[in-house]
């Protein structure tokens, strides 16, 4: 059985642990690999090197690590494939939807390559008489990225090129369940000339983030994961005094209004549902139906779900995979049961899907599921699966007070065909990102990405222009060179311009 261990220093390392996780393919439901948890010990050892990594990695000239990062965006886009096949065989997405993640990725390597503009700072001559002022901003030295486990590339690239590109040095903690890419895109910084000690891969468990939170040495954390978790982290890591980004959970709302092309809704609900499964914190779980137009909006969605394909990822014409393990099959077929018992109506069931052949992966069918109250666990959990819930509303207002009263605010959308529903919607909901016809909001990366209310603690979004203002801290200086004869005797009074 293949072992799958650290990235410390440049090079794999075993660590002084013997305490190992089973890797799953979730398509198959078979133990492809062991994966090697580390020790306080080697956490400590870890983030000693990133330290002194950091030291000379944020003196180090700008030109320099934007050639490190042009090179490491070259290397990424050549492995694409090796990249999205890991990402399949561990998480179980289609192959599609892997090189989907990482193009994504891309882009924010892309935005970090831009970093000598992003860093420029202020300059203000003879604020006053002789004394000038300016800014700068530096690294804040050793960050560590705690990632989940869907999207193994993406959310690892949104952090580590801008704190790299900054001059933090980086470790990444990612989700236990997929670990490969993680090793697989250190070999590629290490490849694109950056320094050892700069970009290390520690796997772990709770011990391990524990540990991070509270490390003296680890001045920021990046977080993406569950909302409680994300909760816990905010306040372990502030505690210990840390900066913290930390990105929580959703349940993000599409309201469809009777004048929206419904086949565009249909369409575009199916996918932002059942894609990866579900398994996307900007994924679309709840379809708002206003009036008339729901009735005809389900029976659409109906039509696309039974139609989709769901196979084994690497299976040409395959749309969605599996969910990434035994317990999260049962949370969400518990709640798909629970919602049914409750009275709602069960329009597409996916509980009971076989995919022949893999008998035994972790496999849920597309669900659809009309009539679902605000009091259903389906509507107040974040069920993380291909589950679409359809609450149904009287008019535009109602939807969006239903929006504004769910404690989550990270995406949502409004499908209509007109410009004054849009602007009242887009001016009127909580939530940070939002989408016109665009069921998926995700920012491009010059832009920056987070939500609002439950699904963000912290008050900084991540990658684009906040993440750069995330890894750094700024310098102002006041400068006065005084010629001799000219010198003016100091005052007692409280300095004035």
């Amino acid at each position: 059985m293949p072992v799958i261990n650290h990235f410390i220093r440049g090079e794999e390392a075993a660590g002084t642990g013997t305490d190992t996780k089973p890797i799953y393919n979730p398509a198959t439901g078979q133990i492809t690999a062991e994966l090697r948890l580390a020790t306080p010990e080697d956490l400590g050892h870890t983030v000693a090197i990133a330290k002194a990594a950091a030291e000379s990695w944020g003196d180090t000239s700008l030109s320099k690590r934007t050639n490190v990062l042009f090179k490491f965006r070259e290397l990424v886009a050549a492995h694409v494939d090796e990249l999205a096949a890991l990402i399949t065989a561990e998480h179980g997405k289609v192959l599609s939807d892997a090189k989907g993640e990482i193009g994504r990725g891309l882009e924010v390597i892309e935005y970090a390559c831009g970093i000598p503009t992003l860093l420029k700072g202020d300059y203000s001559d003879q604020a006053s008489t002789g004394i000038d002022v300016f800014s700068f901003r530096e690294p804040i030295g050793v960050v560590a990225g705690i990632t989940p486990f869907n999207f193994p590339v993406m959310v690892p690239l949104w952090m580590a090129p801008m704190a790299i590109a900054t001059g933090n040095a980086f470790i990444l903690k990612p989700s236990h369940r997929v670990p490969s890419a993680a090793m697989l895109l250190a070999r590629l910084f290490q490849e694109a000339g950056l320094p050892d000690g700069v970009f290390q891969v520690l796997h772990g468990d709770r011990e391990v983030v524990s540990g991070l939170l509270s490390h003296p040495d680890v001045d920021g954390i990046s977080f993406v994961g569950s909302t409680p978790v994300a909760k816990h982290v905010l306040e372990t890591a502030t505690k210990h005094g840390k900066r913290v980004q930390a990105l929580g959970g959703a349940k993000n709302h599409a309201i469809v209004l009777p004048d929206a092309d419904l086949d565009n809704a249909a369409d575009h609900l199916a996918a932002a549902a059942f894609g990866s499964a579900g398994q996307r914190c900007m994924a679309i779980s709840v379809a708002v139906a206003v009036g008339d137009a729901a009735d005809l909006l389900v029976k659409k969605v109906e039509e696309r779900a039974v139609a989709v394909n769901v196979n084994n990822g690497t299976e040409p014409g395959a749309e969605m995979g599996p969910v990434i393990s035994p317990e999260s099959k049962e949370f969400i077929v518990k709640t798909i049961s629970e919602a049914e018992k409750a009275g709602a109506a069960m329009v597409v069931d996916g509980r009971d899907l076989v995919v022949p052949g893999h008998e035994d992966g972790f496999w849920v069918g597309p669900t659809v599921i009309d009539h679902v109250k605000t009091e259903m666990s389906a509507y107040t959990e974040e069920i993380f699966g291909p589950v679409l819930v359809v609450v149904r509303v009287e008019d535009l207002e109602e939807g969006i007070r239903l929006i504004n009263a769910n404690p989550y605010g990270n995406g949502t959308a409004i499908f209509t065909s007109s410009g004054a529903a849009a602007r009242k919607f887009q001016r009127s909901v909580d939530v940070g990102m939002i989408g016109i016809n665009v069921p998926l909001p995700v920012p491009v990366a010059y832009y920056s990405f987070g939500g609002w209310k439950a699904s963000l603690f912290g008050d900084k979004h991540i990658y684009g222009p906040e993440g750069v203002s995330f890894y750094t801290r700024g310098k102002v200086i006041t400068s006065r060179w005084p010629e001799a004869e000219h010198a003016s005797g100091a005052s007692y009074n409280f300095p004035s311009n």
